[in-house]
């Protein structure tokens, strides 16, 4: 494995990203992102090299915010927005900032799995196999799953 330090500068903007997808709240992003490189360098003998590091770090970043979420018993609340402009595919709308935002603010009214699974692919950039890892699941299920939660967010916007 590469010094810890390596790991922390490659990865630090994903996992940030993940744990805002989570949260929608950049300062608890920000916290759960240091929480679990803290987690992380504890832990870092328990790594196995089973999945890849970027899959462990989100792992460690969703049992933090699942935790977090347990003993708070809730979630952030969401405000309501205005639909999202129905051109272009879920991931191209990524590209405009404020439609990114509306996105984000759908995507946290999705159920789960659907939420996590398409933060995984699209912001964590992870791949079918890991997400299936992530879960305990095949990779087919995380093709599914994914394909779902577009359909969802598709089914939003109209």
């Amino acid at each position: 494995m590469e010094p810890f330090e390596d790991v922390y500068d490659r990865y630090f903007r994903d996992v940030f990203q993940f744990a805002y997808s989570m949260c929608g709240d950049a300062h608890l992003a920000e916290e759960i992102t240091q929480e679990t490189f803290f987690k992380a360098l504890q832990q870092i003998d328990r790594f196995r090299g089973e999945c890849s590091v970027k899959s462990w770090l989100f792992q460690i970043a969703r049992n933090h915010y699942l935790s977090r979420c347990r003993k708070d018993r809730h979630l952030t609340s969401l405000e309501d927005t205005p639909e999202l402009v129905q051109t272009g595919s879920v991931e191209e709308r990524l590209l405009d900032r404020e439609s990114a935002m509306e996105l984000h603010r759908k995507l946290h009214r999705l159920p789960e799995p659907y939420r996590e699974v398409f933060s995984l692919r699209v912001f964590g950039e992870l791949s079918f196999a890991d997400i299936g890892d992530l879960f305990g699941k095949s990779d087919s299920w995380a093709r599914v799953t994914f394909y779902r939660a577009r359909c969802k967010l598709k089914e939003e916007s109209t």
